[in-house]
């Protein structure tokens, strides 16, 4: 009958692709017991990947059934995401376990897009999933996800409720002011109306928060780097050098205020003819593998110049909802996988686990 050890051992020699980490380093392995040959274990991934624990499971089984004495295996596969690091000194909000900002540092390249299709396929994959519409000048989000028009509810006219659709919470500007109602703001007023939105929307237990932020990087990005807590940034850019002129200044922002990068997507990387199938890198190609090699960060994903992910954003059915199990959703779901994984790696924050220290005078 083989021991813990060699079942240990067996599993140690498995290496997850999306983390380069083994199950037994990463402490994935949970309840590992042997009664006479009949193995069970259960592995608890640190992401979510509902479509990749049938794979898991089989990887595991067939490990421990090469391990000499094992005559059956049960494997059970979960994931479970927990709070992690933020910048220093910047406590998390309550509630919410990890936030990401989706930022391009140029407009037209698609974030707004990205951002509610990599939301969705968080929650697709399992995960609790909140998306903030950051842009007050110009939200689009409402209309991506086919809630344009409906208003959010407050149960004590301080705090107000997000709206949900495709399983995802949403909180925009948009639900709270006509649609052609331009927003004549100035910095500060932007950025006190954005602090609201995050602070008093009852978000509930989320375990991503997804920030769609506008284009550039001025106050409302400053903003959100400096006072809210996030776990990390991914930038979204075209292979086109004029977006990457931009995109490189929005990572470079975020590395300043210590905000880690999670990965870049690229946009409309090839336009593929929907007559003939032709394939054109109408914008260049290879631009955002190599800023990802000069910055030393990872390329997430590349989508193509594709009609049917602007037809079904505009519908307010983005592509992972419209068509879940077509080649542009299995993208995304890839890139929020990737996503997650280099946040499950990352430090983990225990802050909510320590008393809170209260000085009195007696």
């Amino acid at each position: 009958m083989p021991d813990l050890s060699a079942l240990q051992a067996a599993l140690a020699q498995l290496v997850d692709p999306l983390t380069q980490r083994d199950y037994v380093s990463a402490k994935c392995v949970r309840n590992l017991k042997n009664d006479d040959g009949a193995v069970s274990v259960e592995i608890v991934l640190g992401y979510p990947a509902a479509s990749r624990h049938g794979e898991v499971a089989a990887q595991v089984e067939t490990a421990l059934r090469a391990v000499p004495g094992v005559t059956g295996v049960q494997v059970a596969v979960s994931s479970q995401v927990v709070a992690h690091a933020a910048q220093r000194g910047l406590p998390l909000l309550s509630g919410i376990r990890n936030i990401i900002a989706v930022a391009s540092g140029k407009g037209g390249v698609g974030k707004s897009t990205t951002a509610a299709n990599l939301a969705l396929a968080l929650s697709a994959e399992g995960a609790r999933v909140g998306l903030l519409d950051a842009d007050i000048y110009g939200p689009s989000l409402p209309t991506m996800l086919g809630v344009e028009g409906r208003q959010p509810v407050s149960p004590d006219n301080k705090h107000i409720e997000p709206i949900e659709n495709h399983g995802i919470k949403t909180m925009s500007i948009g639900f709270l002011i006509d649609a052609e109602q331009p927003m004549v703001w100035r910095g500060p007023m932007v950025t006190q109306a954005l602090t609201q939105l995050l602070n008093d929307t009852l978000w509930g237990e989320l375990d991503y928060l997804l920030i769609d932020l506008p284009p550039g990087t001025g106050d409302i990005q400053l903003t959100l780097s400096q006072k809210v807590p996030l776990t990390g940034a991914v930038i979204v850019t075209t292979p086109q050098d004029i977006a990457l002129l931009d995109a490189r200044k929005g990572l470079k922002m975020f590395e300043k205020v210590g905000v880690p990068i999670l990965g870049i997507v690229e946009n409309m990387s090839v336009h593929i003819c929907s007559n003939c199938g032709h394939a054109e890198p109408i914008f260049g190609e290879g631009g955002a593998a190599r800023m990802s090699a000069d910055y030393g960060t990872e390329l997430l994903g590349q989508l193509p110049l594709d009609l049917s992910i602007r037809v079904n954003a505009d519908s307010g059915r983005p592509s992972v909802v419209a068509d879940p199990d077509g080649r542009i959703a299995a993208t995304y779901r890839e890139i929020a996988q990737k996503v997650a994984a280099r946040i499950a790696i990352k430090a983990q924050d225990f802050s909510s686990r320590f008393p809170k220290i209260v000085i009195s005078n007696t």
